[in-house]
């Protein structure tokens, strides 16, 4: 056990960090007195914990029953009228009510009238998640010049090559051309930019053209016969373009553009938790102190790059002059959201009077929220003065109706006006899916997003079916009948309860950071599936996916949506198991390889380094971001398969000894990795994600968590 220092408050024992960071420094400024935070805290704690415990024991009931039935009827086929009624029987499937719109008010337009990318970053981080905050405009140049959408030589050198640069050029323009386009001419080769008369002139071969859309420029900086930037809008996103003829990226371009900004992230989740790794009241301090330097706007971190000390803040907001020669000022920054952690996992951060750890996403709440009234008082994140709370792992409507009494509770304790804390629903426990419209009743008034997480919600889909049978290759899930239902539900529900214009309804993550090419092909699909947002793993990700709100007017798809056949709940429910698998063994090994390779990959830096998020490299040493979610579908996968014969835990355990070794390779030049295969046994990252799967079928939902924070608080104590 980690030796921590409590303080008395009430009856709560309090870690004394946590409780020095609450009262000298997450409530000052505020009008809540640390007597008032504490003494409405444990009055809330007191009444919610049991309520929160009663949750996680109707789940715990809930997969007994469906694991029962799975093996009572085993070796028949599924009869999905039965199974529906079954369902029914126990509570997990509930009637849908009457029709309904959300009354969510004073959200942000961000959330209801901007369709663009969303970043997700580790709050843990200060450093990255600044970089994120300011991801609401980023360099185009630069995106595509350091991405392999580029084709050239020197694509992965310092050196710039003025080859590579011309396409960048080129390829910025031909977007221009079809998207902002110039009545009678072409971006390529233009000669300059002026403004007269309030409209934006394009100078090329001695003659002016005007822009198709003339509405589509909105302002300048500088001279307005020699503009330093203009800022041109299109589906409610902007660019700006850079004229500085000095500037080295500047050289081969006769306009002397420099560079174009595109508006990119806008919105920002910050997580508390699938991508980091916060286990104890040291961590959550780090993480809520990064929160509240945010929604103060005083976060800062400096650090050594290239041998130069740097410092990294919060930019600005952006001033230009509109075209009627007013001021005109737009948001510097993403869109903040917070997500807290779901209702499983406790903290030994606070000690509760009958002797139990606090709920963690009990205690999230009040602090994640307490620290953005700073923000209220000076509305430089949300302007309509709320609070955005992403939810993650609810089951069901009687956990996201916990959600809304939870947070109507820190509201009073607070002082906050009723439904200043908005609430996010991610769609992704089985039971929300299949109850999403009840789920999204219970918070009609708080929701403002709802988001598919294909990644967390297969293992999910694997842990509820353990018992069905077998499950197919995870690389066959994507293309199977239950995910497409899922992901289209989402939509048609958000769809039906008037979300378009109102709230977000989002897709999952971009998990190749690298693969910059293939995303820009692949992920326009997230819009055309009628998403006005969809998640990326960093800034550079962002400016190119932003491309892609350029393209589709997303509020015109999902009028189109609308229309068209719903979602069956009979797919939704139909079981991804492999009939009669006759795969081989090389089959079998290839897949448990790939599996307990990103599982190794990610569990020694979360153990080991309290990395929550990394990029690891996959068995073809093709860097891919991975996080709980994605360690959760890897070691239900495979435990599953072990259940049901078709591989043996002697034949895991000498597949993981393996795949240490490559992972050990891979990490070669990390001088803070500890190798797992110098000792198998004293290796608590290699035990721990072995642990994952050899005790996965017992896990809570299968959640990685519990064991995940056991073996980090394991090592901490051992490097101490």
């Amino acid at each position: 056990m980690m030796n921590i220092n409590y303080i008395d408050i009430k009856s709560l024992k309090v870690s004394e960090n946590l409780a020095k960071f609450v009262n000298e420094e997450l409530l000052r400024g505020t009008n809540i007195t640390p007597e008032k935070f504490w003494s409405g805290f444990e009055g809330c704690i007191n009444e919610l914990e049991p309520k929160n415990k009663e949750l996680l024991n109707k789940r715990e009931s809930l997969q007994k029953k469906i694991d029962n039935w799975h093996v009572k009827n085993k070796g028949k086929k599924i009869d999905i009228n039965q199974y529906k009624i079954f369902l029914k029987e126990i509570g997990y499937l509930v009637d849908v009510g009457a029709n309904f719109k959300i009354e969510t008010s004073n959200v942000d337009e961000e959330i209801t009238e901007i369709a663009g990318p969303q970043l997700v970053v580790p709050i843990m981080n200060a450093r990255y998640t600044l970089n994120a905050a300011n991801a609401r405009w980023v360099s185009l140049y630069d995106s595509l010049y350091g991405t392999d959408i580029i084709e050239s030589e020197e694509g992965g050198s310092e050196r710039y090559d003025p080859n590579r640069g011309q396409e960048v050029i080129k390829y910025v323009r031909e977007f221009f051309d079809k998207y902002i386009p110039i009545d009678g001419t072409s971006w390529k080769n233009i000669s300059g930019l002026k403004i007269i008369n309030k409209n934006l002139i394009i100078l090329k071969d001695g003659y002016e053209y005007n822009l198709v859309d003339t509405n589509k420029f909105i302002g300048h900086r500088g001279d307005v016969n020699k503009p330093e930037a203009v800022i041109l809008k299109n589906n409610k996103l902007h660019f700006e373009i850079i004229i500085n003829p000095r500037a080295f990226s500047a050289a081969h371009d006769i306009a002397g553009i420099s560079d174009v900004i595109a508006e990119s992230a806008v919105s920002t989740i910050c997580d508390n938790e699938d991508s980091v790794a916060a286990v104890d009241a040291e961590d959550k301090v780090n993480c809520y102190r990064n929160w509240l330097g945010l929604m103060k706007g005083s976060l800062k971190v400096q650090f050594e790059k290239k041998g130069k000390m740097l410092e990294r803040k919060l930019n600005p907001d952006r001033s230009y002059i509109s075209r009627d020669g007013k001021g005109l000022k737009l948001q510097g920054r993403s869109l903040l959201l917070i997500r807290n952690v779901g209702h499983l996992m406790t903290n030994s951060s606070i000690i509760l009077k009958n002797g139990n750890e606090v709920p963690e996403g009990i205690m999230d709440a009040f602090i994640t929220t307490a620290a953005a009234i700073h923000d209220l008082k000076r509305k430089k994140n949300s302007r309509t003065g709320s609070i955005y709370i992403v939810k993650p792992k609810m089951h069901g409507p009687e956990e996201t109706a916990f959600t809304d009494i939870l947070f109507t509770k820190v509201e009073e304790v607070l002082n906050l006006q009723k439904y200043t804390c908005k609430i996010g629903i991610m769609d992704e426990e089985r039971r929300t899916s299949v109850n999403l419209k009840e789920c999204i009743r219970s918070l009609k008034n708080r929701v403002f997003f709802i988001n598919t997480g294909f990644l967390d919600r297969t293992g999910d889909e694997m842990h509820t079916s353990m018992e069905s049978g077998p499950m197919i290759k995870k690389g066959d899930m994507k293309s199977s009948k239950w995910i497409s239902a899922y992901e289209n539900n989402n939509v048609d529900i958000g769809l039906e309860c008037g979300f378009s214009g109102k709230a977000q309804i989002g897709k999952g993550m971009w998990a190749a950071p690298d693969m910059m090419k293939q995303m820009m092909i692949d992920k326009i699909g997230h819009l055309k599936a009628g998403a006005n947002c969809a998640w990326v793993p960093s800034p550079t990700a962002a400016s190119l996916h932003a491309l892609h709100y350029h393209q589709v007017d997303i509020f015109s798809v999902q009028k189109k949506i609308l229309n068209r056949d719903k979602a069956k709940l009979d797919d939704l429910l139909t079981l991804p198991i492999a009939d009669r698998p006759n795969w081989s063994m090389d089959e079998i090994n290839s897949e448990i390889s790939n599996s307990a390779q990103t599982i190794l990959g990610y569990v020694v830096r979360w153990i080991d380094q309290g990395v929550g998020c990394s990029k690891v490299p996959d068995i073809n040493n093709i860097g891919l971001m991975e996080d709980r979610a994605t360690l959760r579908i890897s070691s239900q996968h495979i435990a599953n398969w072990i259940h049901h014969g078709i591989t043996t835990k002697i034949q895991v355990t000498e597949i993981m000894k393996a795949m240490a070794k490559i992972v050990d390779k891979q990490n070669e030049d990390d001088k803070n990795y500890t190798k797992m295969s110098d000792n198998y046994e004293k290796s608590i990252a290699f035990q721990t994600a072995c642990d994952l799967i050899f005790k996965g079928k017992d896990q809570p939902s299968g959640y990685t968590e519990p064991l995940l924070h056991l073996n980090r608080i394991r090592k901490k104590i051992s490097q101490n």
